[in-house]
């Protein structure tokens, strides 16, 4: 089993393709790639931390019809648009605003917000986060794991910059 990381994934949203330039023509375009690179990239028994913003617009049936057509078992992370109902389906192995993991060997601070300072950060600890879609500077040993800094799929803590 493998441990991936997304975030602000956006489906259904038509604004975040003008607002963060991605690269589709419509929204059933846009959708229909991030749900291929992620099922290339994550297998059945991998494990996936989405850390918010999962999919805007969206009624909770189509959000859960989203989670099911996602390999792994899919973690969230709450972002400032994730409603209740979307955060609540049952279709989410957790779901939560903040988490502290191990994860391939390294302690990682999981938000959807980017911190300035976090738990365990002077010992080594990561903090993983979405929310800024590539537009901050990160700090040493701190990343974006969204889908607009990381070619609209999950990534392994292996692929990360983050030091």
């Amino acid at each position: 089993m493998a441990i991936f990381f997304t975030a602000d994934t956006h489906f259904n949203h038509a604004g975040a393709l003008a607002l963060y330039r991605r690269p589709f023509a419509s929204v059933a375009e846009m959708n229909a790639a991030m749900i291929a690179r992620w099922n290339e990239t994550v297998g059945p028994e991998d494990e996936v931390w989405h850390l918010g913003d999962f999919a805007l617009k969206t009624n909770a049936a189509d959000a859960a019809a989203l989670l099911r057509a996602l390999n792994g078992r899919k973690h969230l992370i709450q972002g400032n648009n994730d409603p209740a109902d979307i955060a609540g389906l049952p279709e989410w192995s957790s779901s939560q605003a903040y988490i502290e993991i191990e994860a391939d060997g390294r302690s990682a601070v999981l938000c959807h917000f980017a911190f300035r300072t976090w738990n365990a950060m002077k010992k080594g600890a990561l903090n993983l986060h979405g929310h800024s879609h590539g537009r901050l500077k990160p700090l040493p040993r701190q990343a974006d794991v969204g889908v607009d800094v990381r070619d609209f799929r999950p990534v392994r803590l292996a692929e990360l910059h983050s030091g």
